[in-house]
């Protein structure tokens, strides 16, 4: 399983496929990548020589900031949002959607599941919270 950027790609996937595996390089750059170093997109990640992995390793150091430095980067402007008292940045501080979504419904991957709010329906629970609270 050969290792870029501290992350193993998978083994058995072609190497455009599997250089999406790390965070910040999509199709586009994949594609780019593999352009600048020569290397076909149809080659298995496994039959990559060591030469050719420091040959990818150089073009996305050189070109495009991945994994931590990324992530770094994007919470790093998702904390000025929130400090500054934008309204994206209050949106992430609340977990909601931040791009204008609708959230009368859907929305349930940033607002987590429902919380029901409002009186109990059932009578046999109400009748059971009277006589707790009598007693």
């Amino acid at each position: 399983m050969p290792r870029l950027m501290g992350i193993d790609i998978p083994d058995n996937k072609r190497i455009d496929i599997s250089l999406r595996y790390i965070h910040g390089i999509g199709p586009t750059r994949a594609k780019f990548i593999l352009d600048e170093t020569k290397i076909d997109p149809a080659k298995r990640a496994n039959t990559l020589t060591a030469d050719e992995i420091r040959q990818i390793i150089a073009v996305i150091e050189g070109n495009f900031h991945v994994e931590g430095d990324l992530r770094r980067e994007v919470s790093q402007n998702i904390r000025r949002l929130i400090s500054i008292g934008s309204y994206r940045g209050t949106r992430h501080r609340k977990g909601l959607p931040v791009r204008g979504q609708r959230t009368r419904t859907n929305a349930r991957t940033r607002k987590g599941a429902k919380h029901t709010v409002g009186a109990v329906r059932d009578k046999a629970e109400r009748n059971a919270m009277k006589n707790a609270a009598a007693k």
